[in-house]
Parts: C-alpha cells; structure tokens; sequence
C-alpha cells in the first residue's frame, strides 16, 4: 500500500541539502518520489510501506547529516 507523508527535517540551509536529502531518501528501495522543500523545510514522500518504515526514511535523512523533527501526515 502506497502511504504519503510529510517529514519536518531541520539542518537544511542550501538547494544543495535539498539534493542530498531528496537523494537520500529517493534510494530507497520501495520510496516512490520524494521532494523537498527548503522554505518550508519539509519533505514530501510517497512510499510503499510494505518495502520502508518511517524509521527507514528518518534513519536515511540522518545518515545524510540531517534531522526529522517530526511528521505533518
């Protein structure tokens, strides 16, 4: 089953963390898309939660070098 969520991640500063977070999360095995969004400092992910957990997606946003905060949905 395909789950949306939006993924509060702090420590972004540049639209190079934009690309290093959208990356991270993107190469992931079963995350559909994934877009992130610097002003709002959130990400946007769509996923198959059958393939990845949530702590799969906040453990490849700190491997980045970044913090999840939270999640919005």
């Amino acid at each position: 089953m395909t789950m949306n969520k939006v993924l509060n991640i702090a420590g972004m500063g540049c639209s190079g963390c934009v690309s290093t977070v959208e990356g991270a999360l993107q190469d992931l095995n079963g995350v559909h898309s994934a877009t992130v969004k610097l002003d709002e400092a959130i990400a946007e992910v769509s996923y198959d939660e059958t393939k990845v957990t949530p702590e799969d997606l906040e453990t490849a946003i700190t491997e980045a070098g970044y913090e999840m905060t939270g999640v919005k949905a």
